[in-house]
């Protein structure tokens, strides 16, 4: 207890010592600073959470937003919307900056031109929906749940098909992801050739993954 006593002062003896260094206005000047460049930061995470700026750019706003308006996620009977921040960007603090670090990947191609007309996109659509499949499978569809909570759901009150095929799946350990792949936008076309040989399309084991 002593030596804790005696730690305790020596930093609270040292705080004060270089307070009187430097001088309490820059203390102040410091702690001030620190509040406007945390708040002007939190300030720019959410400009950039809205769904005003995701379709700021035409390869957004003219591809897969006008499919995404045609979904239940756009509208419905509840009349609960949710926007492109809410599916693709985390809330958890850690992770949200992390999937903003990714994004400029993505800035980086919007500068390249990578998918600014239609033909272009299609001819990625396969390759940057497997992308962001990948990452809501490895984060067990989290964006999704923090609508869609499991332990939440009421069978009674869901259609048959919906209540067997949502118990098999939990059951199978499959998550959101494995199952509602084209939920808000179109899916790729599937490759429908024998034999393999036309690659161009998506596999059918993507849509219907197996079981664990």
């Amino acid at each position: 207890m002593d030596n804790k006593n005696t730690q305790g002062g020596g930093l609270t003896a040292k705080l004060i010592g270089w307070v009187k260094t430097v001088g309490p206005l820059t203390v102040v000047g410091l702690f001030v600073a620190g509040i406007v460049f945390w708040g002007g930061f939190n300030t720019a995470m959410e400009w950039t959470n809205r769904e005003a700026f995701c379709i700021s750019c035409h390869e957004m706003k003219d591809n897969v937003y006008e499919e995404y308006r045609n979904t239940v996620h756009y509208s419905n009977r509840s009349g609960v919307r949710a926007t492109c921040p809410d599916c693709h960007v985390p809330k958890e603090w850690g992770p949200k900056i992390w999937r903003k670090i990714q994004a400029s990947n993505e800035v980086l191609h919007k500068v390249l031109g990578s998918i600014d007309t239609p033909e272009k996109f299609n001819a990625k659509r396969l390759i940057l929906a497997e992308h962001e499949w990948e990452r809501m499978k490895k984060t067990d569809s989290r964006e999704c749940r923090n609508c869609h909570n499991y332990e939440s759901f009421d069978y009674g009150v869901q259609g048959r098909r919906s209540s067997s095929m949502h118990q098999a799946g939990f059951a199978e350990g499959k998550t959101c992801i494995d199952c509602h792949k084209g939920i808000a936008h179109k899916l790729p076309e599937v490759d429908q050739s024998i034999g393999a040989v036309n690659q161009d399309g998506a596999a059918p084991k993507e849509f219907h993954p197996p079981s664990k």
